[in-house]
């Protein structure tokens, strides 16, 4: 492996580990050799195999091809093919709870998102609405055969599940975060529970009203962050500091959902893909061109947290009389 390479990697590698890590250990438990072996690959002295190599990029997660600059446009992406996709809520937690535990691991981590439907995050405080956003995948996009032909039930979400789900929220609610907004969040998701009500997949269809005044519920409380921009969990109250909150509306719609993440020297995007998957890369040049885009989206979006009281209670309202409409709809579809 050529010297640039091999530094470049163990570069990467540094990056990801805790202040109290050592690489000379890391790299010695890692490609199983004595610790002098290790520090003559890292001074350079000795190359690594490409068998060690590909330990480890597949440890941390690093692209070789980026590595290499294999060539320009071509982006490596992670994601969980479908065959291999072991369907549960549990499941789908777990992996997303990686993914913060690694951005975690990171000094100062900072996270632009854009909210094109469902603020996912948001929504764990009310863990209803994730499991009803899970079944609808499962069942009506994805067509798994042991959610055909069942009814959606009212079940207390598993104490696993419930308890991936509070530490991803803790996890979100620790990293500072800058979000966009589109002017109709959570409108998908309420088309899908007059759906599901118009089709009679609810087991019982008063459930149905249940989750509308689980989203009233989840907007007032995104609300609440947002005025005093700070993130907390539903039933507390905000940080003194910390967990800082940048919120922006954009006027017209957001096309995608994208998690990009940065810090001193780690960066990546993540993106939703068939409509609930994600994709993961730490490609440099794509990620360059996301943060690009972002901040065109920031400069012609309008800020509500914190400041511009006017414009953030408009938007909310607006979103209100939304949910309330739908609720309407629903109550004269079970009443009918």
């Amino acid at each position: 492996m050529k010297d640039a390479l091999q530094s470049q990697l163990f570069g990467q590698v540094k990056k990801q580990l805790n202040p109290e890590e050592s690489l000379g250990f890391i790299v010695s438990d890692l490609l199983s050799i004595s610790m002098d072996a290790a520090y003559r690959r890292i001074r350079l002295e000795t190359p690594l195999t490409i068998q060690e190599t590909k330990k480890l990029c597949t440890h941390y997660n690093i692209s070789f091809d980026t590595l290499i600059q294999l060539s320009e446009g071509n982006v490596l992406f992670n994601y969980t093919p479908l065959e291999l996709y072991d369907f549960s809520l549990e499941n789908y937690l777990e992996g997303i709870l990686q993914g913060f535990t690694r951005l975690r691991a990171l000094k100062d981590p900072k996270a632009y998102l854009t909210i094109n439907n469902v603020h996912f995050f948001q929504a764990l405080n009310f863990p209803q609405l994730i499991r009803f956003r899970l079944y609808f995948w499962a069942q009506t996009h994805l067509l798994i055969p042991s959610y055909q032909n069942a009814k959606f039930k009212h079940e207390k979400i598993s104490e696993k599940a419930f308890d991936l789900g509070r530490q991803i929220l803790q996890s979100y609610n620790q990293i500072e975060t800058v979000e966009i907004l589109d002017i109709d969040m959570m409108k998908g998701f309420l088309r899908q529970i007059l759906y599901y009500l118009d089709t009679q997949m609810f087991e019982d269809p008063s459930y149905a009203i249940f989750l509308v005044e689980r989203v009233e519920a989840l907007l007032a409380h995104y609300q609440n962050q947002i005025s005093v921009g700070k993130k907390y969990m539903f039933g507390t109250e905000p940080p003194a500091q910390g967990n800082h909150l940048e919120v922006f509306v954009n006027d017209t719609i957001n096309t995608d959902a994208t998690f990009l993440y940065e810090n001193d020297g780690m960066n990546g995007v993540y993106l939703t893909h068939n409509i609930m998957s994600y994709l993961h890369t730490t490609d440099e040049a794509y990620v360059r061109d996301t943060k690009s885009i972002i901040d065109r989206q920031i400069s012609n979006s309008s800020k509500i947290s914190e400041t511009n009281l006017k414009q953030r209670t408009t938007y909310f309202n607006e979103l209100g009389k939304m949910v309330s409409e739908f609720k309407n709809q629903v109550e004269t579809l079970i009443n009918r």
